[in-house]
Formats: structure tokens, sequence, C-alpha cells
């Protein structure tokens, strides 16, 4: 199976640092941004197979990229990496088009998990994360929603 091409986006430089480190050895990082309107140019330059984000960042929050990522770049995964654990965020991330969902707080743990099945056409929700339930009762497909069992 070939590795995945995957495009970081996050406010936080520590954070991408660290993501990086964690994702080198899973596929091929094409490219790290810092605000949605650049994870937008740069996803549309480098048509990353897995495209993974942060909610809250500036100039366009990874949400609104999120829907804009679906009219540009259909064929490229969004993995929603946040703080927020909140149901609310799980279902506004899923309804704009997102294929994973997961927190930053168990990325380390999770994110490898997360962007192997995201790229295998699954749909990822992590530990911790309010409303998993619901979805996948939503979907009515257990075997496209993976969930965590940490």
């Amino acid at each position: 199976m070939a590795k995945p091409r995957i495009l970081l986006a996050d406010d936080h430089p520590e954070v991408l640092d660290s993501l990086r480190g964690l994702l080198d050895k899973l596929g091929e990082v094409v490219g790290i941004v810092e605000d949605g309107h650049a994870l937008v140019e740069a996803a549309q330059r480098l048509q990353p197979d897995i495209i993974i984000s942060d909610i809250s960042m500036p100039r366009m929050n990874g949400l609104d990229a999120t829907r804009a990522l679906q009219a540009c770049v259909p064929q490229s995964k969004v993995i929603i990496l946040t703080v927020h654990r909140e149901a609310v965020y799980l279902s506004l991330a899923f309804n704009a088009g997102a294929r994973g969902y997961l927190l930053k707080r168990t990325a380390v743990a999770e994110l490898p998990r997360a962007v192997l099945h995201v790229f295998a056409g699954d749909r990822y929700i992590g530990q911790g994360v309010g409303g998993r339930e619901e979805w996948v009762s939503t979907d009515g497909d257990e075997a496209t929603t993976w969930r965590s069992e940490l």
C-alpha cells in the first residue's frame, strides 16, 4: 500500500513540529501551514491524500476550510485534530466533510491509526470525543466508522 501524502495545518508551530515527527514514519508530509487560507491554497497546489487540521486557526477556521476543501480538493480526506471534545464540534466537522476527528491530548496514541483508517476510506472518531455513539448509529453502518478503543 502506498504511503499517504499529508498536509498539516495548525497555528501552533510546536504542535506542527511534533506532528511532523510522528507522521514522517507513516507517510510523506508534503506541507505545513498555520492558517485556514494557507491550508486551502496549499491543498490545491499539493493535492494531498490526507489533511490534518485544527479547528481554531486564524484567517479561516478549520471547519470553514474543510468545507472549502470539499469543493476544491474533494479527493483529500480531512482529519480534525483539536482540543474541542464537545459533540457539537464533531457534528460540525463531519457535516463540513471531515472523515476523522480526534483530540490533541490523544494524538500520539491515535493519530497514526486515524490516518491509516481514513486513508483506507473509513471514518475515525477518537477516544474522549463527545457524540461518537450518535454518529455511528446515525450513519447506520458501523463498518465505516472506526472508533478508538484505547
